[in-house]
């Protein structure tokens, strides 16, 4: 076979073969994607616009007035976590940390940040829509909003809570 026959038979292979090897690929990664075109799979959670969270008050271990929205997970219990929180204008979370890491991106409005074992407002750093922080466990931090609401989102592995740098600030004491 001349060497123009053997590319011209390659090619004629190759066309054959490519589409071929295309549909084996796209029926064995059906089942990852038709799934969530059919339906959730089991232990997929699925939002498709924030109407669909069903916000409740906070738990008492934060500022009255504060909403959650679970999103998966439980941070209670060992596994990883997703929550939402709105916070009202003026609302303050004393100094505090946690035992586990903690991500935290602001959803919507601002919220000041601080890195002290007391409030120091002229320290904080504004974090905008779309911003992010990461605090590694036993991280001393503080959050607090101004004339604005805003909702943070945080992601985490449990269990997580919060232990307040003093006793004083936890807020659940103050509901007793």
């Amino acid at each position: 076979m001349s060497s123009q026959a053997r590319s011209r038979h390659s090619m004629i292979r190759a066309s054959t073969i490519l589409p071929a090897l295309l549909a084996g690929i796209a029926l064995c990664a059906a089942p990852l994607v038709t799934p969530s075109l059919a339906g959730e799979p089991a232990g997929m959670k699925l939002m498709a616009d924030g109407d669909a969270m069903q916000w409740q008050p906070a738990p008492d271990i934060l500022p009255k007035g504060m909403m959650i929205a679970m999103l998966s997970g439980d941070p209670a219990k060992p596994g990883p976590f997703t929550l939402r929180l709105a916070m009202p204008a003026h609302t303050v979370i004393a100094p505090h940390t946690h035992a586990q890491d903690e991500n935290v991106t602001v959803i919507s409005g601002d919220f000041y940040h601080g890195h002290e074992d007391t409030i120091d407002r002229s320290k904080g750093v504004a974090v905008h829509t779309g911003g992010f922080v990461f605090l590694p466990a036993n991280h001393v931090h503080s959050l607090w909003t101004n004339a604005e609401p805003a909702v943070i989102q945080v992601t985490g592995t449990g269990p997580f809570g919060v232990r307040y740098i003093r006793a004083s600030d936890d807020p659940s004491r103050k509901h007793s």
